[in-house]
């Protein structure tokens, strides 16, 4: 599919401080047009650097600031490092299957995630309603990459899956496990993405400055958006 887009209606919030770099301010350009919500258009849309929150497709668009980048793993030229080798070798305990929803105990999980690691962030308290307002969406095919230790549920991928390509879009997991959960969780996503033929798995956005989004540019060949070019 070519990423061409054509010139869509987009709207543009207020500015407000930025969830990632406290110290500068945030907007967002939100796609307005009804037929843009389809998963064949949002498709378009994830290569011309767009995101969805909910049934709402945005992009940054700050007025002095351009960190975020978006970034995507090229699925038939994935290469596993040295450390994610070790890491699938640590955890070849692990097992790993995609469902249509979330299983019943999905909430403690996530409850423990929120609080452990993002307190101080917009989901903390973390609340049913709020995150099925955020991840679920009516106009695109989300699935749920679950992780388990025999019948122990670790982490949750939600997943949006499209004709070709996938989109990594949240995950949750046990903050207490010693394996890096979130790191699996993408290295599981490839190995759905390769399974099925997708050329892409979509990261989301890459801010070179916040050390907790690192881990995305590990994953080779990965590319970034700049200036409207995938570049890698």
């Amino acid at each position: 599919m070519s990423s061409d887009i054509h010139q869509i209606k987009i709207g543009l919030t207020d500015n407000h401080p930025c969830s990632y770099l406290p110290e500068r301010q945030e907007r967002v350009a939100v796609a307005l047009e009804p037929e843009m919500h389809s998963a064949e258009s949002y498709e378009v849309l994830l290569a011309n650097g767009f995101r969805r929150s909910g049934d709402t497709i945005y992009k940054p668009h700050c007025d002095l600031c351009q960190a975020c980048k978006p970034i995507r793993v090229a699925v038939p030229d994935f290469v596993l490092s040295k450390s994610q080798k070790r890491l699938r070798k640590k955890s070849r305990k692990l097992s790993w299957c995609l469902k249509k929803s979330m299983d019943s105990n999905w909430f403690s999980l996530y409850s423990r995630y929120i609080t452990a690691r993002h307190k101080h962030g917009t989901m903390y308290p973390p609340q049913k309603k709020d995150f099925a307002h955020f991840s679920r969406s009516q106009w695109v095919t989300t699935q749920y990459l679950h992780i388990y230790e025999g019948e122990r549920l670790l982490a949750i991928a939600v997943t949006d899956i499209m004709e070709q390509c996938a989109s990594a879009f949240y995950t949750f997991f046990d903050p207490d496990y010693p394996l890096s959960l979130g790191t699996l969780a993408v290295l599981f996503q490839l190995e759905h993405c390769q399974q099925e033929h997708k050329q892409w798995l979509y990261l989301g956005y890459q801010i070179d400055e916040c050390e907790a989004m690192n881990y995305k540019v590990r994953f080779e060949r990965h590319q970034k958006l700049v200036n409207q070019r995938w570049q890698g």
